[in-house]
């Protein structure tokens, strides 16, 4: 028997689960609480790229929906990210928001080509220990932006922050039914609002109005002038895009020990961020914190779980913006605590696992984790690790590689 293609195989998946009312609940409860662990991280973006919080969340919405059709590695999340409104804010802080949507039309086209031309191949070649050093650096910088939110002398936020590790933490081994994140949202917003003291909630980050954006409107020309400007935001926001979101797509290859077609995710990922540039106005990529909430904590495997994320997020954007305002910005701030502690791997920085690894790996793993949460910015930490591992000697530097070809247990398709 002829075996099936990787499409058919995804269709099939997505085929059963829409079958069986077990697995569509644990997928859409994976998204409903995906969708929530958006919001704060897609606001505080929006601030850094200098665009309205509703701008970046209606293109989390777009950029959600797309990939989760287009993409290629399932059950991960694409979204208005961090790393791509660092790239985007000095050209609008400089130039003006309406250079937005010709940077991020440029760059989906780069992306397009990227992913056509088989260039996602080049990916397998980054050394473990880079790859190491940017899950560490995540983890680090993932938990370092929730500290403003729980870090206050209210007992109020305090207690709502320990509530959440709490129930996030022990309310599995009672309800495995619900994800215990969305426990957490639902009863501790339920307590502030009726404990009636005033604290931080998503509200006070941006506008919440609802309703639905028209067409991102063109505003500046199309010509020379306006391609001198845009071409470096366009070549960085393709290329830091890229990389986040197959690093992070190799991330979840070794989570799930399933694969991925970096191809297709890259072509998937060029045409999304256009979608988004038109309806919506700003770029994305993948985000892994949002990306462990989903296939670590709500056990989500299929592009169910996004496309469902995509879906509750654009109804807490339009017909619940007034529900999704009031959730404590404390909470949200310990469900993302601990994806941090998830998402940092514990096991690289043991003392027994140190003594066996090779100065040389350690070295390079320090220099990506330093880099990156030294400037904020993945691209400039996986660049720095890959430069400290070029000037590994040729001999160590081979004996990396074949432990990290022989380490990894998936091989992309």
């Amino acid at each position: 028997m002829t075996p099936a293609s990787p499409a058919t195989a995804q269709r099939h998946a997505v085929a059963d689960i829409l079958r069986s009312p077990a697995l569509l609940t644990r997928e859409s409860l994976a998204g409903v609480i995906t969708a929530l662990a958006l919001i704060p991280e897609v606001i505080s973006f929006s601030v850094i790229a200098g665009v309205d919080p509703k701008v970046s969340l209606i293109a989390s919405v777009v950029l959600c929906l797309a990939m989760s059709a287009l993409g290629g590695r399932p059950a991960m999340v694409t979204a208005a990210a961090g790393s791509v409104a660092l790239v985007i804010g000095p050209m609008v802080h400089q130039y003006g928001v309406g250079y937005i949507l010709p940077a991020v039309v440029l760059a989906g086209i780069i992306q397009i080509a990227f992913g056509a031309l088989g260039m996602a191949r080049l990916m397998r070649f980054i050394p473990q220990a880079v790859m190491t050093g940017f899950v560490n650096a995540l983890g680090i910088l993932i938990f370092f932006a929730q500290v403003p939110h729980f870090w206050s002398r209210s007992p109020l936020i305090l207690g709502l922050f320990a509530a959440t590790l709490l129930i996030v933490l022990f309310a599995p081994r009672v309800v495995k039914s619900i994800p215990s994140p969305l426990i957490a949202v639902v009863l501790l917003t339920v307590a502030a609002f009726y404990s009636g003291q005033p604290l931080p909630t998503v509200g006070d980050e941006g506008s919440m109005s609802g309703g639905l954006p028209g067409l991102t409107a063109l505003l500046v020309p199309l010509n020379l002038q306006t391609l001198q400007i845009i071409w470096p935001c366009a070549l960085s926001i393709a290329f830091v895009g890229l990389m986040e979101s197959l690093l992070t797509a190799k991330l979840v290859d070794d989570l799930t020990a399933t694969p991925s077609n970096k191809s297709r995710e890259s072509a998937g990922l060029g045409v999304a961020n256009i979608l988004a540039g038109f309806f919506g106005g700003i770029a994305g990529c993948a985000m892994i914190g949002q990306t462990i909430v989903n296939v670590e904590m709500g056990k989500g495997r299929s592009r169910v779980s996004t496309a469902v994320a995509g879906l509750v997020l654009l109804l807490l954007v339009t017909a619940l913006s007034e529900v999704m305002a009031k959730i404590p910005m404390a909470v949200l701030a310990g469900i993302m605590v601990i994806v941090a502690v998830k998402t940092f791997s514990w096991h690289s920085v043991q003392p027994g696992v140190l003594k066996q690894t090779p100065w040389s790996a350690t070295l390079v793993m320090l220099v990506t984790v330093a880099a990156t949460v030294g400037t904020g910015n993945l691209a400039i930490g996986v660049l720095a690790g890959l430069i400290a591992m070029a000037l590994v000697p040729g001999r160590i530097r081979r004996r990396h590689a074949l432990k990290s070809e022989t380490a990894s247990p998936v091989q992309e398709k």
